[in-house]
């Protein structure tokens, strides 16, 4: 009897620690549920299209079936969370939540893509991480594309733009939804309660694409040409329902349109409350805002006089163009006036890439290495060169301005910026590198790569429709990782690997046990 409870006992211990390493994948299977619930309902939303276009229904079969199913497994899948307690999120797997989310809707919202014939799952997973990760790159021809398709890839702008995580947060009451929405690179709340701060989020976000889409209008865009460069300016995704696209219109009213949307896009969140709330003087002495700024009266000039000399014949035509495409580098949006990069000198070119790595605002819906950083990194330069200047004793504060405030930048921040920027540069080396394998320039490889891990979408044609698989996955990989920068796959990817590595352990250890177990039990017999 004693030996029956002892061994009772000691499985029931066993079941325990087991169920501790798997200790917050029940939670996170459930989150999954809740994702492909998400993934579904972006899926079936192009459908609302078919009021407009009715010749249209055909391709309605695209969306349902993928957007029903993932809504039925997402139900089931989410009930895990429901009568009974689903566990804790250990640490660090927030990051696995945010990655499983990303995956999950990258894959269902391309099966329409898959579905209709013209694209191969290659070709559409490379579209959905474009749309998602707002990089604006594209297989797709959109002079002959169906208005669904169109929609359906702006819709997946809004989502990406905003974010997937916090759009979910918006409609969630959850203990994990601080750590989940800075696990999404969301660097400021901008009220007490995250869900507030979500809905406000979302509200300023709609706001303007209402307000520019009324702006389109009135300068002569249609209406469905309106509502989706609206979307795709702020969200600074760069997908456009014409082949050449902003420069197709020709009009300076809705480049300038453009041009603002962009700016707005790239601008962090809280800053757009301090604009919106009248403080001015906190926006502007706002460190990203003077860096971003700074920036733009130093390139646009540059370019204007090198368009001067090798494209254009005089100087409204070449700032004109100098303007547009240094604000669509800079922000990551990716919209094009100029016919093609293939007049423009290596200088030209070199200047648009260091746009495009620098990118936007932190907690923005840009890319790149984030204006945050590189001030950062300027910072710290010049006070290497003070401290270096003044003797020993003399004790300095290392603060930079953010909304009016003074923040103390500490060493742990600096390593860790440097450390992402490290981290950033290799991998846009080896995305350059393979494009250079398959007989491309230094200079278009650089270029090409740069855009997809900075998420901007401008192109001097590597990544089109017949490009290698190899050519797209890496393109796919630099804008995921561009995306959720770095950090959070790479955390996650180690999580996971921990947490399977414990687990195999265990079991093995479990079946170690048993076996010595029934030995005991065997000599006892006997």
């Amino acid at each position: 009897m004693n030996d029956h409870m002892i061994l009772w006992e000691t499985l029931g211990a066993e079941n325990r620690h087991e169920r501790h390493v798997l200790k917050g994948y029940r939670l996170i299977a459930g989150y999954m549920g809740i994702v492909m619930i998400l993934a579904g309902i972006i899926t079936l939303l192009p459908l609302f299209t078919l009021f407009f276009y009715p010749e249209e229904m055909g391709q309605a079969q695209y969306f349902v079936a993928p957007g029903v199913s993932s809504i039925l497994a997402g139900y089931l899948l989410s009930l895990v969370l429901r009568g009974r307690r689903a566990g804790n999120l250990e640490k660090n797997q927030e990051m696995i939540v945010v990655l499983g989310t990303w995956v999950i809707v990258i894959f269902v919202t391309a099966i329409p893509f898959v579905l209709s014939g013209t694209y191969s799952v290659t070709q559409a997973v490379f579209e959905t991480t474009s749309g998602l990760s707002t990089t604006g790159l594209s297989v797709v021809d959109v002079s002959t594309a169906p208005h669904i398709f169109l929609i359906h890839r702006t819709i997946l702008l809004f989502f990406g733009g905003i974010g997937l995580v916090l759009v979910m947060t918006s409609v969630l009451s959850d203990v994990y939804g601080m750590r989940l929405y800075h696990a999404e690179g969301h660097s400021d709340r901008l009220l007490p309660n995250l869900i507030e701060s979500a809905r406000l989020i979302i509200g300023i976000y709609s706001g303007y694409i209402l307000g520019g889409t009324f702006l389109y209008i009135l300068f002569g865009m249609s209406p469905f040409d309106a509502i989706n460069h609206a979307v795709a300016a702020l969200s600074t995704g760069g997908f456009s329902t014409r082949a050449e696209s902003i420069g197709y219109y020709n009009s300076a009213a809705i480049e300038m349109v453009t041009v603002i949307l962009m700016l707005l896009g790239s601008t962090n969140f809280f800053v757009h409350l301090l604009l919106l709330k009248g403080k001015f003087k906190e926006f502007i002495s706002h460190c990203e805002v003077r860096l971003m700024l700074f920036l733009l009266a130093l390139f646009v000039p540059i370019l204007t006089v090198l368009l001067m000399n090798g494209v254009y014949s005089n100087v409204p035509v070449s700032l004109r163009a100098a303007l547009f495409q240094a604000v669509s580098a800079l922000t990551t949006t990716g919209f094009q006036t100029v016919e093609s990069f293939a007049a423009w000198t290596p200088a030209m070119m070199f200047l648009m890439i260091l746009l495009m790595l620098i990118g936007g605002g932190a907690g923005s819906t840009a890319g790149g290495l984030k204006i945050y950083r590189v001030y950062v990194m300027l910072k710290e330069i010049w006070w290497k060169l003070v401290r270096d200047a003044h003797p020993d004793r003399v004790v300095f504060t290392e603060q930079i301005n953010r909304g009016g405030k003074k923040e103390v930048i500490t060493d742990r921040e600096k390593n860790r910026i440097n450390a992402f920027v490290f981290f950033y540069l290799l991998l846009f080396a080896v995305g350059s590198f393979v494009f250079c394998c398959y007989g491309y320039s230094i200079q278009d490889s650089m270029f090409e790569f740069a855009s997809a891990i900075s998420t901007v979408g401008l192109s001097v044609g590597i990544t089109s429709y017949g490009a290698s698989p190899v050519i797209h996955w890496t393109a796919i990989a630099g804008m995921f990782l561009g995306r959720l920068e770095i950090y959070v796959v790479l955390i996650a990817a180690a999580r996971m690997a921990s947490d399977g590595k414990n687990y195999l352990h265990e079991k093995q250890m479990k079946r170690k046990r048993h076996r010595n177990r029934n030995r005991k039990r065997d000599h006892y017999e006997k």
